[in-house]
């Protein structure tokens, strides 16, 4: 089974040359290395830092709000385009195993006749390593596992609830992908995106499935948490995603805003508070 790595990305360069060393020394390598530059005309510079791994780059357009979704299909499209069989999608700050596509075209292939996207191991890793600290030994040794995330035994299979799909790392199948008529390019910006998509794999019959394997290593990055400066993009995607299914994605990210002062919500729908002015009379 042939299978493309699909990355999409805009700014965080030193994360992808992170990655693309990652990617050179797959025990399974990928037919291509699919890059997806979200308005980021520096990409083919850090690209062209790795020669030797098969790579294809789609540009898209800057745009006000990054395409998450639109980015993802045109990414798959271009590996379907390759002769792809299967794709892996890979956010630009994790760091693949050496194993990782070798693990999930194995998954892939035990789950030969389902409709079915695989999601393998994410260990995070802490702030202030150093380049030297970036080695299979050194990122075993820091990496920490997500809490929310289960965790099978070595190389099992475990199915799971779609609305637990996360794109950071998964793979599946271009039939399954097809079949599941890929992210919905109407979520824009941050939040939503992913859990539409496990619904829709469930609309056409598919599922998600924990694996004990694929790992990889997501790169520290700073974060918010609730992530407030996307609190306009999470609103307004909430709303369609509500639309769509009928039940609230992002609960937590949710509510959590909605405590802060930052989202409110009028009937089923949330928007965003506009901050109140402190100036005097």
């Amino acid at each position: 089974m042939s299978t493309a790595l699909v990355t999409i990305v805009s700014g965080r360069h030193t994360h992808l040359r992170r990655q693309r060393e990652w990617v050179a020394v797959q025990s399974d390598p990928p037919l291509s290395h699919v890059v997806v530059s979200m308005g980021d005309p520096q990409i083919e510079g850090v690209l062209a830092l790795h020669p030797g791994i098969p790579t294809e780059l789609v540009a898209l357009p800057a745009a006000a709000e990054l395409p998450l979704a639109a980015a993802r299909n045109a990414g798959v499209a271009r590996a379907a385009h390759l002769g792809a069989e299967s794709v892996v999608l890979l956010d630009v700050d994790c760091l693949p195993h050496r194993d990782v596509l070798r693990d999930y075209r194995g998954a892939l292939v035990r789950l030969t006749g389902r409709r079915a996207v695989v999601s393998g191991r994410v260990r995070y890793l802490p702030e202030g390593m150093t380049e030297g600290d970036y080695t299979a030994d050194g990122v075993a040794r820091l990496g920490r596992d997500h809490a929310a995330r289960v965790l099978p035994p070595p190389g099992e299979l475990r199915e799971a609830d779609p609305r637990m799909l996360w794109s950071l790392s998964m793979a599946t199948t271009v039939q399954t992908w097809d079949a599941a008529g890929g992210f919905d390019e109407r979520y824009v910006g941050y939040g939503g995106e992913d859990t539409d998509f496990g619904q829709r794999l469930a609309a056409a019959g598919g599922g998600l499935w924990w694996l004990g394997g694929a790992t990889v290593h997501h790169q520290y990055h700073p974060t918010q948490s609730p992530p407030v400066q996307h609190a306009a993009a999470i609103a307004r995607n909430a709303n369609l995603f509500r639309a769509t299914w009928g039940f609230d994605p992002m609960e937590g990210w949710l509510h959590a805003l909605e405590e802060r002062g930052v989202l409110a919500r009028d009937g089923a729908q949330w928007h965003l508070v506009e901050p109140r002015s402190n100036s005097g009379s």
